[in-house]
């Protein structure tokens, strides 16, 4: 299963290149930038391990593609992410994210049924790779 979360999440695996390329059209745009990894990659963990601290004021997109070659040497069996951040109306939020790293299995998730009060019946995801603990999910 391919986990698909963010921009070009349906396209194959951005090249250096091209994570380049996004990297300095947000630079253009004046966001802010910063690198994210987890190892529970359901879609709402929105709290992913922030990896140094968020790039400000950046010039130069070669800066935050280092970032990312160091989070991979340390966490290269984890999803990766670059998030830029646009703070022009005075409240930061995310306008762009990516991932940029995958472990080399991803497990998926299932569809778990639970049976409540009065016949309902609600169903929610669970991520597989939360059956270990962290640190030792791939």
């Amino acid at each position: 299963m391919r986990i698909t979360q963010g921009q070009f999440s349906f396209l194959p695996d951005l090249t250096d290149d091209e994570i380049r390329l996004q990297v300095d059209y947000a630079i253009s745009k004046g966001w802010a930038l910063g690198v994210e990894w987890t190892d529970d990659p359901h879609p709402r963990n929105t709290y992913w391990n922030m990896w140094g601290i968020p790039m400000f004021e950046i010039k130069d997109g070669a800066a935050v593609l280092y970032e990312v070659n160091a989070c991979r040497k340390a966490q290269g069996n984890s999803y990766i992410r670059v998030i830029a951040f646009d703070n022009t109306r005075g409240v930061e939020s995310i306008t762009m994210g990516f991932m940029v790293n995958r472990p080399a299995n991803e497990p998926g998730f299932g569809l778990v049924r639970q049976e409540a009060d009065s016949r309902q019946i609600r169903y929610t995801t669970h991520s597989y790779a939360t059956d270990k603990p962290a640190g030792q999910r791939y």
